[in-house]
């Protein structure tokens, strides 16, 4: 009889360690960081919803996947989910572009009417490539970080200005600036070498970088806000049970929300942290402000043309 019982209860823990569901979910940034801290969050959310059915674990700082590997490593199902810029990939689609158009939207609520007017297209797209956004948020307006002061578009002439997608790669050209491409996890290390001497993007980068140690001036141009989007294969996520996909659903739409607070509540901190460090915090000139302007109308002419119909659809709507 123990016997029996001895058998019966091993057959039932092995049901439920076949039960278990296990995903790898790369990242691409420092544990420390709000996005991945979100990310951390909604792992923990899925597993207490599951109640342990469904486990998350999060690679954070391009441990697993490097920045530019974790689309392909989702879409081919070597990870079964993963965060990524979305920008990062518009030499992929123009479409994945939209919210890196310098100028077009320069704050919290404008990025959240861009967000709402592109959804539906990014969405289609990722499907047809088997794959799914499960939630989305947007990092803190970006700004230039440089080696020197800039009080025009002219003073960035010849600087080695880090580059993360097409964008800031045009931006760079536009400027005169050598474009340099640096993932965020490698970005201190390129600073602290020469690497680069400038850079575009948030205060969030920069201090997570500690930028206060290699240059010494930021300028809020608060140029755009882009936004990480968090995937899922398609396949991994059908798979799942109703009840495990309710679970990652109800979770992803709280980390979405979650998230955009975060990140308008810590832009303001990152700034000041930046200042508290030494550096320069300070507003763009208007001659420097006006260069930037007219960098933006030329990528945002540029951008409408190669995006097509779909891309003048969504600047319509974001318009109206």
């Amino acid at each position: 009889m123990l016997r029996l019982f001895a058998f019966a209860s091993a057959a039932l823990l092995a049901s439920a360690v076949q039960a278990q569901v296990k995903w790898d979910m790369p990242t691409p940034y420092a544990a420390t960081n709000f996005h991945t801290e979100n990310v951390a969050q909604f792992a923990a959310d899925v597993d207490k919803a599951t109640g342990g059915k469904l486990k998350i674990t999060v690679h954070a700082a391009g441990s697993l996947f490097k920045a530019n590997e974790i689309k392909r490593a989702v879409q081919g199902g070597q990870a079964q989910i993963g965060e990524i810029l979305l920008s990062g990939y518009s030499n992929e689609d123009p479409l994945f572009g939209v919210d890196s158009v310098p100028f077009l939207a320069t704050s919290y609520a404008d990025a959240a009417k861009l967000h709402n007017v592109s959804k539906k297209a990014i969405d289609e797209r990722f499907a047809k490539q088997g794959m799914r956004i499960l939630y989305s948020v947007p990092w803190p307006p970006q700004g230039v970080y440089a080696n020197k002061e800039l009080k025009s578009g002219a003073d960035m002439k010849g600087l080695k200005m880090r580059s993360y997608n097409p964008a800031t790669s045009r931006i760079a050209e536009l400027v005169g600036a050598q474009p340099v491409t640096v993932q965020a996890a490698e970005l201190a290390q390129a600073m602290a070498t020469g690497v680069v001497n400038a850079n575009i993007t948030s205060g969030a980068t920069g201090f997570d970088s500690k930028s206060w140690e290699h240059v010494k001036y930021y300028y809020d141009t608060q140029a755009w806000l882009p936004k990480n989007v968090v995937i899922v294969n398609q396949k991994a996520f059908d798979a799942l049970d109703k009840s495990s996909k309710d679970a990652v659903l109800k979770a992803a739409s709280d980390a979405e929300t979650r998230g955009w607070k975060t990140s308008e509540e810590k832009n303001k901190w990152y700034l000041e942290q930046l200042a508290k460090n030494g550096m320069k915090v300070e507003t763009p000139s208007p001659a420097l402000k006006g260069d930037l302007r007219k960098v933006g109308e030329t990528m945002a002419a540029e951008w409408a043309k190669s995006a097509g119909a779909d891309g003048q659809a969504v600047i319509d709507a974001f318009r109206k």
